[in-house]
């Protein structure tokens, strides 16, 4: 039973809590959830309405929550003040808004879609001035036609509509990070020019110079340049969030995203530990916020990468004191990465073999094929690699099924991630099998499809990267040279990784090696 489990199992009792969204794991779980006069900075947002002066404080502030992509927050906002001044339209466009995450992978309920849409028909009957109308037309054209119409198509709507909007008020700059936002929704991720990226870029720098306090420029400026050849354009920005929100939690986890990207460990530890600890202030509905969870998954990446073993397993211990955990795509996501990452990043293959699915139990993992594929990805390489051909194949099975699942999602970017990662495990058998031909032939295959596809913000970066483990196959096959190559190919997406610096040290002692041999005779 691994370490996860063991903490899970006591609380399945507790988990039951969670669906009636009361909760007493810990002193800061309450019933109602924090309001937002708990917190303190959330940056310069003057988002002008006609409605009641002592309601332009709360708009602002609301709009400041959905630029930090605090949506849970945001909701319990806008309703807050929908009760208290229910004739103001463009509320019912924040809390419309609140349940629509353009950037995250989770995926919006049909609930929230018809609440959504409900509030937004509410919006439009209300007297509002022609900019407010646009706003909320704006917002509208995601969600209007839910029943009838794709997630990929509601995107596409919204995307033309926030396009529309900044056109007729170029110098709104909330319209403008908002279009800005929608480039970057639908950006494709096999795009390694990173074209959309770029022009959202380009529009929020020229909001940042004359706005360097707003969030929506500083959060979506972080976001667009989330990618191994813009990231250091997000400097600026990675550094001011702080100081305009020192108390939102994914203000204080998002500058990470570039510092993963250069390399920066001491930077992302720090940065997480605070939104780590921000977090926790702030539950969602009785449940431990997705962004805590989120933080500890960044926090144990560069634990990892800095040989901080033990320190990243004492998060797992950590996570006993906060379950339940708001049930979430980055939340499942964050729990099954965590324990994968600890054992295939120090090599503890045994363990890795060992690990157990669907953990915790609270959660619905029919919903998340691709996360729980992660779980016999580890196991699948784990068993291979301590020659454990059997269990490895038991793995490869369910992670064929899982593959199927997961292509009924008809997201691409799982898809290929999983696809790679069946790969991968196939490989390792068969290069426990004596077939280093096809072995390397798999492997490469699995690194290809994952190269093609930039990483997903839910995670720091791959569990194991696949061109890491050719470099690993090709080192033990005795190509020394080829190893080199793809080590180095690895840091270019990956840079300072640990174990791809380590390989590169060995790869290249023994090409000296051989060389000096060599040279001898």
């Amino acid at each position: 039973m691994s370490l996860l489990k063991s903490i899970i199992k006591p609380l399945i009792t507790l988990a039951a809590l969670t669906l009636s969204y009361v909760c007493h794991a810990h002193p800061d779980h309450k019933v109602q959830d924090r309001v937002l006069s708990e917190l303190k900075d959330l940056g310069k947002v003057d988002f002008p309405t006609s409605c009641e002066e002592n309601t332009q404080q709360a708009v602002n502030e609301g709009v400041a929550l959905l630029h930090h992509m605090m949506y849970a927050q945001a909701e319990n906002h806008f309703t807050k003040w929908i009760h208290k001044s229910p004739s103001c339209a463009i509320l019912y466009w924040g809390y419309s808004m609140s349940f629509y995450h353009p950037l995250w992978p989770d995926s919006i309920s049909r609930d929230a879609l018809g609440r959504g849409q409900s509030a937004l028909e509410k919006a439009l009957a209300l007297t509002a001035t022609t900019r407010e109308k646009e706003y909320i037309r704006a917002a509208a054209a995601y969600f209007n036609n839910w029943q009838h119409s794709s997630n990929k198509q509601r995107v596409a709507s919204w995307a033309a509509a926030q396009q529309q909007l900044h056109l007729l008020y170029p110098e709104d700059i909330d319209a403008t990070s908002l279009f800005a936002l929608s480039l970057l929704a639908k950006a494709p991720k096999s795009d390694t020019a990173y074209t959309q990226q770029k022009k959202a870029g380009e529009l929020l720098n020229e909001v940042f110079k004359n706005n360097s306090s707003h969030p929506g420029a500083i959060h979506y400026t972080i976001h667009a340049y989330d990618n191994p050849l813009l990231a250091p354009l997000a400097d600026r920005a990675a550094s001011a969030y702080s100081s305009i929100a020192p108390d939102v939690p994914h203000a204080l986890h998002m500058p990470s995203h570039i510092f993963v990207r250069l390399g920066h460990w001491d930077k992302v530890a720090s940065w997480n530990v605070r939104s780590a600890k921000a977090a926790l202030k702030y539950p969602t509905k009785g449940t431990t916020s997705l962004h805590y969870v989120h933080a500890l998954d960044y926090l144990v990446y560069s634990y990892m990468q800095t040989g901080n073993v033990a320190d990243a397993k004492e998060i797992i211990n950590q996570l006993e004191q906060h379950h339940p955990i708001q049930t979430t795509f980055p939340s499942a996501y964050a729990l099954t990465t965590i324990p994968a990452r600890i054992v295939l990043e120090s090599k503890q293959w045994k363990q890795a073999s060992k690990l157990d699915p669907r953990t915790p139990d609270y959660f619905n993992w029919d919903k998340f094929p691709q996360v729980e594929a992660i779980t016999y990805f580890a196991k699948g390489i784990g068993a291979a690699r301590s020659n454990n051909i059997k269990s490895a194949r038991e793995s490869l099975l369910v992670l064929n099924e899982l593959f199927e699942q997961t292509e009924k999602t008809n997201n691409n970017y799982w898809i290929a991630m999983v696809k790679s990662q069946k790969l991968m495990v196939e490989a390792w058998i068969n290069q426990q099998l004596n077939k280093p031909k096809l072995a390397i032939s798999l492997a490469r295959k699995s690194a290809e499809i994952e190269d093609s596809m930039d990483k997903n913000p839910v995670t720091p970066g791959s569990v194991l990267p696949a061109r890491e483990l050719l470099a690993d196959m090709l080192m033990l096959n005795g190509s020394f040279a080829e190893a080199l190559k793809e080590y180095k190919a690895c840091l270019k997406i990956s840079p300072n990784r640990k174990n791809s610096l380590q390989g590169i040290n060995i790869a290249s002692a023994r090409l000296e090696g051989m060389q000096t041999i060599a040279t001898k005779k």
